[in-house]
């Protein structure tokens, strides 16, 4: 009769640092437009993939609120992979008229400072600024403040932005432009 039994397995903890790589790369700035307001499946499984990789990944949520998080408590998942949402007591739904608040601007402002503070100390090789289009296009955020940003960045910076639109001067500088215009839901 053969055995059942298994052998267990220990999660692998990392003893050392990821070898870098022996040539610098070049980060991309990639534009996800997308009308629906939902945070695409394909953006976060590319973000868990690069963080499973070894590179640290700052995904950041500005509008989607309710869960009480703010940029003073960010959720870690794994080694790599910080998660960070405005600390907003709502979700928006700015075609039904829905207004921010000072305070509301404020959270988002304090987020979009972490990203800009997080990126220009090279913690993050790469960010996701999840509907950073809406955030300036509802002028939560200035639309020169984040061109100044993705001109600043350290050169290994790869910049994810997604929105339902995206203003033309940042679709300028954007190397790769993805415009999803119909979701399958189940």
């Amino acid at each position: 009769m053969a055995s059942t039994a298994r052998a267990s397995v220990a999660p692998s903890t990392p003893t050392t640092p990821p070898t870098p790589l022996p040539f610098n790369s070049q980060g991309l700035v990639q534009a996800v437009i997308c009308r629906q307001r939902v945070f695409l499946t394909e953006t976060i499984a590319q973000a868990m993939r690069t963080a499973g990789q070894g590179t640290p990944v700052l995904v950041v949520q500005f509008l989607k609120g309710g869960i009480g998080q703010g940029c003073d408590r960010p959720m870690v998942f794994g080694e790599n992979l910080t998660w960070v949402r405005a600390d907003l007591q709502r979700h928006f739904d700015f075609e039904a008229g829905d207004v921010l608040t000072d305070e509301e601007r404020s959270a988002i402002a304090a987020c979009w400072e972490y990203v800009c503070e997080a990126v220009m100390a090279e913690r993050f090789d790469w960010i996701v600024l999840d509907e950073l289009g809406l955030a300036v296009e509802i002028g939560a955020i200035a639309e020169t403040a984040v061109l100044e940003l993705l001109a600043q960045r350290p050169p290994r910076v790869e910049a994810i932005l997604t929105g339902p639109s995206m203003p033309a001067a940042i679709l300028e500088v954007a190397d790769r432009v993805t415009e999803v215009r119909r979701l399958h839901c189940l």
